[in-house]
């Protein structure tokens, strides 16, 4: 399991906090429930209505009462620390669903999240309205095996309710020691009676750019999240896939379905990749140190080659950079179903050595000015969540003149049969990859003849 929105560790910053240097006194301890709920009803009539940036009494008042009758009346006996701490994680929990406060072990799974190492099932999940909904399975785990899909919500774990009030608690329980089993109710989307899927535990080691040649000329790459090192595997993949076709690509599929986000930093650094120029996005806050704007440098691995990029509502946070930077700067054609619609930045505030706060700190625009947010990107082409399936019996031979007896010899023609190359199986059975190879290859007829640039003028990206 992991939380994945867009986010940036940024340990010097110093936020300007206003403190409570003094509260209400507690209630006594002789006070009984009552009169110390009833306490919260008792403020002066004279006192000063606070304004938004003043803590108001009565919500103090009301703290401090709801703390006593919880130390007071609870049917089991609970500590001040396991209270505090409570209160903390509810304060943040109640901004947005990407605020929390961070521990030694949260802290841990993130440092895992951004180099790709963790035990679990490869599975991002989100809070919302209550529920554990997963926001994508990561290619090649447990959970992408098990058929774990993008809006799927876990309804139980080994048999427990998932409780709304203690989603964290459900998050924890999907990591583990690796082939260790774990069973999840999950309500598939459109469905109203949950499956149960028995998965096992493994160590996660993500390679977030995988990529292969589809044809000739047509590269597929496939971006499944955002770490430290994206871009490097993205560049190597790449020129692999350049020395394997012995010529300079004619154009590529960039896939981006069900990729949960990662690093700002690392979408910045991908986007860049396939631009010269232009804006790649902008960050702003209610703080300067939020207001952030990052342009593209000189310098395109694919020297201009046409790029569709396919995206679905699995495609968030970073994913969406990527997909609005490429878009609005006209760099390549979106294909797909329309993105998750999450539009802002999470920053990492350190606390001390084990603590910190992942605090939403601003929200992102896309080149064109846009904010995302709750929206998501609308692909160029829209495309249905269909399945190609090949037609039951066997299908008839093609038949040409190459086939009648005695027919003229061509001039490149051997005495051997005709032996066509095999299409590639993800292409034969992926709707939405087929259509953008299609699509791929009309850019490509249109486009000017990819021309490497010369050795001397190339410019290498950190």
């Amino acid at each position: 399991m992991r939380f994945h929105p867009s986010f940036v560790f940024l340990p010097g910053l110093l936020l300007g906090l206003a403190c409570v240097t003094a509260l209400a006194d507690p209630p006594a301890p002789a006070a009984s429930p009552a009169a110390a709920a009833a306490a919260t009803t008792s403020a002066p009539a004279n006192e000063a209505v606070p304004g938004k940036d003043h803590v108001d009494l009565n919500d103090i008042r009301a703290f401090t009462a709801i703390y006593s009758l919880v130390k007071q009346a609870y049917v089991d006996d609970v500590d001040d620390h396991r209270l505090m701490q409570g209160a903390i994680r509810g304060l943040l929990a109640g901004l947005d669903p990407h605020s929390e406060y961070l521990g030694k072990d949260q802290l841990q799974d993130l440092t895992e999240d951004t180099t790709g190492n963790y035990d679990g099932l490869g599975i991002e999940v989100m809070q919302v309205e209550g529920t554990l909904r997963v926001v994508a399975p990561i290619d090649d785990t447990p959970a992408e095996r098990a058929g774990i899909k993008a809006g799927d919500i876990i309804v139980r774990i080994d048999g427990k309710v998932v409780q709304a009030d203690d989603l964290n608690g459900a998050v924890t329980q999907l990591r583990g020691k690796p082939g260790s089993s774990i069973t999840l109710s999950v309500l598939h989307e459109k469905q109203t009676v949950p499956v149960d899927i028995t998965m096992k535990r493994e160590v996660i080691r993500v390679a977030s750019v995988r990529g292969r040649l589809l044809e000739p000329g047509y590269a597929y790459l496939r971006v499944s999240q955002f770490q430290e090192d994206t871009g490097g595997q993205l560049r190597k993949r790449i020129e692999r896939l350049q020395a394997e076709n012995k010529a300079p690509l004619r154009g590529a599929v960039l896939d981006l379905r069900s990729n949960p986000g990662g690093l700002l930093t690392s979408a910045v650094e991908i986007s860049d990749e396939f631009l010269d120029s232009g804006v790649i996005v902008t960050t702003r806050g209610r703080i300067k140190e939020s207001d952030l704007s990052f342009r593209a440098t000189p310098g395109d691995l694919l020297n201009g080659a046409p790029l569709v990029v396919l995206v679905d509502n699995g495609t968030a946070s970073a994913a969406e950079i990527v997909a609005g930077a490429l878009k609005d700067n006209h760099r390549a054609l979106l294909m797909g179903r329309r993105t998750f619609g999450k539009g802002s930045v999470q920053t990492v505030l350190p606390l001390d050595a084990e603590h910190a706060v992942k605090l939403t700190t601003a929200r992102y625009y896309t080149p064109s000015g846009i904010s995302i947010q709750a929206a998501g990107i609308q692909p160029d082409i829209a495309l249905a969540d269909l399945a190609l399936s090949q037609r039951e019996g066997a299908s008839t031979a093609a038949f040409g003149e190459r086939d009648l007896y005695n027919h003229l010899k061509g001039a490149d023609e051997t005495d051997g049969p005709a032996t066509p190359r095999a299409a590639d199986r993800d292409v034969q059975k992926d709707y939405a990859l087929s259509e953008a190879l299609n699509a791929l290859k009309v850019l490509a007829l249109r486009s000017k003849p990819v021309v490497p640039a010369a050795p001397a003028a190339a410019s290498v990206k950190g």
